[in-house]
């Protein structure tokens, strides 16, 4: 028997570990499984060259609770450990001996899967155990040695009994951490960072029921077996080659990942490169709405199929945070803070691989099959939108599939609709005026007057369209957008050609100050237009600029312009050619005037959607009267 301290350069590194050296303790299964699978992948990295002359076999992985000795233990068929590496390997506290492999074997161990990357992670069993033990048997036919320390840096080292290859580690619980000795701890854990390792493991026994043998009964029971209870996939499809799966593959490994979504994704993007960097990964777009407030945190980063993180920030540009799926890489470096891998090299990287993979997946699907992109449009257009908002090289891409619908159903590319109305939709100034409405019912008699003059109006809906807007207005020439409703039809697209007023200017005058006088609410302001004898007396119109900065304040932009909380503002457009308008300065009753302004006015906040509560009410009341 050997004791000895273990060369640490400080005091004790053991109240080190637990409270600083990981965040959550439960991190610790992590860290010896992936030990455990880095010995396993070694061992089967040496019998592939020749260099162990050893079976490698069909080696598991298997966790153990004892729950009344209070002990967990790890056991692995890997390549073990001589006493001379517990001594290098444990008591020099240098890591988990896998870049000195990597490094041994540079070239051949290059594929192998190693991790590689998790710093001390056998310390950490320190965080939940009072006495932590190992027992080892190397492959190389030495004798089995037995290691254990009480979290102090003496330790103590003796002969061990132990036939085969591996190591098993004992954790003894200490007593603040007696929930890892719950079965349902551990399998939760099992689950949520060890899921898609790549060594099988086992937790436990189950039953499986086999086929009833021939001639049995009806009635007779099907005979059962216990078997290992496997608690991982060990082969998940992202580490297989897109070729060798099917559309049902990954509709499956999508239900695997998120057992309680019952919507099937949209479609996937297979992520697979080796150089510049090392990546692969499926991202799949789900069903979304037009909520940016949406869960996130759906996309989890694996690294060498160990779970690191579902916070993918920095690595995964925001604008597809909003999307599920793994991503698997062994280049991004861990538990460092997030403005270090913003600053990162291979993460920037990965982050415009990410965005260019799924920029052309999405020009793929539209020139492909276009009629299926465009039904899948309105579940997807938020990502889109928000990535060309955010990303100029998205943007670029973008601008050849994202699709402009209109309220009738069309659907056009930002060429094919300029093609389309530049025609008839280009004002006295050479500027062509897309015109488009954010509420179909709500406007429905803005858009009806639109049409009526063989214009085509888009349906743009989604939060964050005033800022798209915005950039296209300032990328493409000479075009603007305009809501419907936000002037007259005349006024949103001016042709040379200009209407008469029937009205005097002094009638004209009088009217405005009568009609200023009625109206209390000031948050109208009255403008006098000559338009069409049939066009309505009175249009309530929304500015265009004023709203689109309201709206935009709404989803995050509107600090920029330092308006604070913007009021609404109306216009209260007054067709001077309308037959009831002329009424109004005929009419000499002033209560009878006062009742045909507000009914007048009330018709166009009901048009509008402004009329509610008890101005609705008293209409509906002073209509009635009226039809009297």
């Amino acid at each position: 028997m050997a004791t000895g301290k273990i060369n640490v350069s400080v005091d004790n590194i053991f109240p080190l570990i637990k409270k600083f050296l990981y965040s959550d303790h439960e991190i610790f299964l992590r860290e010896l499984i992936s030990n455990a699978t880095d010995a396993t992948l070694k061992m089967k990295h040496l019998t592939t060259i020749g260099e162990a002359k050893v079976e490698y076999g069909n080696p598991i992985i298997e966790v153990k609770i004892d729950k009344e000795g209070k002990k967990l233990h790890v056991i692995d068929q890997g390549l073990g450990m001589t006493e001379e590496e517990v001594k290098k390997y444990i008591n020099e506290v240098a890591f988990s001996g896998a870049e000195e492999f990597l490094n041994k074997y540079e070239d051949s161990a290059k594929d192998s899967g190693i991790i590689g990357h998790f710093g001390l992670g056998f310390y950490s069993a320190f965080m939940v155990a009072h006495k932590v033990e190992i027992i080892t048997k190397s492959y190389k036919d030495e004798p089995a040695v037995q290691w254990s320390c009480d979290g102090s840096p003496e330790f103590i080292m003796e002969p061990a009994e132990k036939e085969t290859r591996g190591t098993e580690i004992i954790l003894h619980i200490a007593d603040d951490s007696t929930e890892f000795l719950e079965n349902g701890k551990i399998e939760s854990l099992l689950s949520k960072y060890n899921k898609f390792m790549p060594i099988p493991i086992k937790f436990g026994m189950r039953t499986e029921t086999l086929p009833k043998p021939e001639g049995a009964k009806k009635e007779d029971p099907a005979p059962t077996q216990e078997v290992d209870n496997i608690v991982n996939n060990p082969n998940p499809a992202w580490t297989k080659l897109p070729a060798d799966l099917k559309p049902e593959d990954y509709k499956s490994f999508y239900r695997e990942l998120y057992p309680m979504q019952f919507e099937e994704p949209l479609f996937h993007i297979h992520l697979n490169v080796d150089y510049p960097f090392n990546l692969t990964g499926i991202l799949y777009f789900p069903k979304l709405s037009n909520d940016l407030n949406q869960q996130k945190d759906k996309i989890q980063l694996y690294q060498n199929q160990v779970f690191v993180t579902d916070n993918v920030e920095g690595i995964v540009p925001e604008f597809l945070t909003m999307l599920r799926g793994v991503i698997d890489s062994p280049d991004i470096p861990l538990n460092v803070s997030r403005s270090y891998l913003q600053a990162d090299g291979a993460v920037k990287k990965i982050s415009s691989y990410i965005t260019r993979k799924v920029a052309d997946k999405m020009n793929s699907l539209f020139k492909n099959d276009r009629a299926e992109f465009e039904a899948k449009w309105n579940d997807i257009k938020i990502v889109i939108e928000y990535g060309m908002l955010s990303e100029d090289k998205f943007f670029d891409k973008a601008d050849k599939f994202a699709l402009y619908p209109t309220v009738d159903g069309s659907y056009f590319t930002f060429d094919e609709l300029i093609e389309k109305i530049k025609e008839t939709q280009t004002d006295k100034d050479g500027k062509t005026v897309i015109l488009y409405a954010s509420d179909k019912e709500a406007q429905h008699s803005y858009i009806e007057t639109a049409k009526a003059k063989g214009y085509e109006v888009l349906l743009l809906d989604s939060p964050i369209i005033g800022h798209l807007m915005q950039k296209l207005e300032s990328s493409k020439e000479n075009i603007s957008f305009a809501r419907v409703d936000a002037d007259h039809i005349d006024k949103l697209i001016q042709k040379e050609e200009t209407q008469i007023s029937k009205l005097s200017d002094e009638e004209k005058e009088t009217l405005k100050k009568e009609l200023e006088e009625a109206i209390t609410d000031k948050s109208f302001t009255v403008q006098l237009e000559a338009m069409d004898s049939d066009s309505s007396p009175f249009t309530i119109t929304e500015p265009e600029f004023m709203r689109r900065m309201k709206e935009m304040q709404q989803t995050g932009g509107g600090g920029m312009f330092g308006m604070g909380s913007m009021p609404d503002m109306y216009n209260l457009i007054v067709n001077t050619n309308h037959p009831l308008v002329s009424e109004f300065l005929n009419t000499k009753t002033a209560k009878k005037k006062e009742r045909l302004i507000n009914q007048s006015l009330d018709l166009a906040k009901l048009s509008k959607g402004l009329l509610k509560g008890k101005a609705l009410t008293e209409f509906i009341k002073r209509s009635y009267e009226m039809v009297k």
